[in-house]
C-alpha cells in the first residue's frame, strides 16, 4: 500500500520487547491489522499517537494478513473522551472490531464513526443519540436491509399508534401481542430517519439494534459492557446516563 490514509486506532496490545500489534480501521480498506515495530521502544516517536481516538494518517507495507507499519503522524489531538463518553467510544471500537471483516471498504461508514466519535466528545449529555445513530448505520453497512416504513405482512404504512412486532429476517409485522420485540409505527419511523426525539424512540432504537446486532455478535459478550458495568458500580449515574451499548 503506496498512499497515506486516515485512520483510527481500534485496539493495541504489546508485541515482543518494543512493538504494538495494532487493529485499524482506515478510510479506504476498513479494519487493517499492523505491526508497529519497536513503536513501545524508548527513542519511538510514536508512542503518543498510537493510541485510540487520535485522527491519524498512516502508511504500510506487505501483503500478507498482518501488515507493517511505515509511517504514522497525528492529524490532530486525541479526541477528548472521559467518563461515560470514553466507555461509549470503547463501545464502539469494539464493535467495529467484531463485526467488519478485514481489509473491505467501508469509507462511508469510516465517516459515520468519525461523526460518532466527535458527537460522543461534545455531547454534555447522555451518550444514546450518537450510540443509536452509528449502530443503525452500521447495520446499513452491513447490507442489514429491513423496511421500517411498511408492515412487512400487508404491506400498509405504518400507523403512528399501532403495534408491530420484529420477526427475524421478516420485518414489522402488525400484532397485537407487546414484548421486547414490539414496536409502534413511531418508534419505526424514529430508526427508518435515525432521528430521535424523545427518551420513549432512544429506548425502542437501542431494543432494535441490540436485536440486530446479535447475530453478528455471536455468543461472545462485548468487553466494553463489562467494563461499563464496573464503571457504573464505581460512580453513580443519572437515569439519562442509562447507556454504552
Amino acid at each position: 500500500m503506496e498512499g497515506w490514509q486516515r485512520a483510527f486506532v481500534l485496539h493495541g496490545r504489546p508485541y515482543s520487547e518494543t512493538s504494538l500489534m495494532l487493529d485499524l480501521f482506515t478510510e479506504g480498506q476498513g479494519r487493517v491489522r499492523i505491526l508497529a515495530k519497536g513503536a513501545r521502544g524508548r527513542r519511538s516517536n510514536l508512542k503518543g499517537c498510537l493510541q485510540p481516538f487520535t485522527p491519524l494518517l498512516v502508511r504500510w507495507s506487505g501483503r500478507g494478513e498482518v501488515k507493517t507499519l511505515r509511517n504514522a503522524e497525528p492529524v490532530s489531538l486525541a479526541l477528548p473522551l472521559s467518563g461515560l463518553m470514553l466507555y461509549s467510544g470503547l463501545y464502539v471500537n469494539e464493535l467495529v472490531s467484531r463485526v467488519l471483516e478485514q481489509e473491505a471498504n467501508y469509507s462511508s461508514l469510516f465517516f459515520d464513526y468519525l461523526n460518532c466519535l466527535q458527537n460522543l466528545a461534545s455531547a454534555s449529555g447522555s451518550p444514546e443519540y450518537a450510540l443509536r445513530q452509528f449502530e443503525l448505520a452500521l447495520l446499513h453497512h452491513l447490507g442489514y436491509g429491513v423496511d421500517f416504513l411498511h408492515c412487512a405482512g400487508s404491506g400498509e404504512e405504518v400507523s403512528d399508534t399501532m403495534t408491530y412486532r420484529y420477526r427475524e429476517e421478516k420485518g414489522f409485522i402488525a400484532s397485537l401481542v407487546i414484548d421486547n420485540s414490539s414496536f409502534t409505527g413511531r418508534d419505526l419511523k424514529a430508526l427508518a430517519s435515525r432521528d430521535f426525539p424523545d427518551v420513549a424512540t432512544l429506548r425502542a432504537a437501542k431494543r432494535f439494534t441490540r436485536m440486530a446486532l446479535k447475530p453478528y455478535l455471536g455468543g461472545k459478550p462485548l468487553k466494553s459492557r463489562e467494563l461499563f458495568r464496573q464503571f457504573q458500580v464505581k460512580k453513580p449515574v443519572s437515569p439519562s446516563d442509562n447507556s454504552s451499548g
